[in-house]
């Protein structure tokens, strides 16, 4: 049986869309991906040492790196079956998701990368459907 999947992805959540002879199914997934640089504690220190409760840009980005993988791969988990994928979105995670796929050997599932703006989950069913009607 065909399996055709579409999803709208960006760095704090991901709706998929998997289209088959049964019908439609949607799924959500939300990451815990942190963007903003946290402090270490509660009560900001004052003066030169302030600085030390920020992590280092690379520490930081490493750990926003690892998230972002995790994110993917659980992405990843609820399309690999499909025979083709078309990824929508407004940044670049749909970039890097693509990117993934072709690290697991599942680049040649991808029939298009679009850029989309936020879409209600009925949206992006609808531009799903469309895309693959043709």
């Amino acid at each position: 049986m065909s399996v055709q999947v579409g999803l709208w992805i960006d760095h704090r959540k991901a709706t998929i869309v998997a289209i088959t002879k049964k019908g439609e199914e949607i799924s959500e997934i939300l990451s815990d991906v942190e963007t903003q640089l946290r402090r270490s504690s509660d009560s900001p220190l004052k003066g030169s040492y302030e600085a030390l409760q920020v992590p280092a840009d690379g520490s930081r980005q490493r750990v926003l790196t690892g998230e972002l993988n995790t994110y993917y791969d659980e992405v990843i988990g609820q399309i690999r079956d499909a025979d083709s994928i078309l990824i929508v979105g407004p940044g670049v995670a749909k970039h890097e998701l693509q990117k993934r796929l072709e690290e697991r050997r599942l680049g040649a599932k991808v029939v298009g990368v679009e850029t989309v703006d936020k879409l209600t989950k009925p949206q992006i069913a609808a531009k799903i459907r469309q895309h693959f009607a043709q």
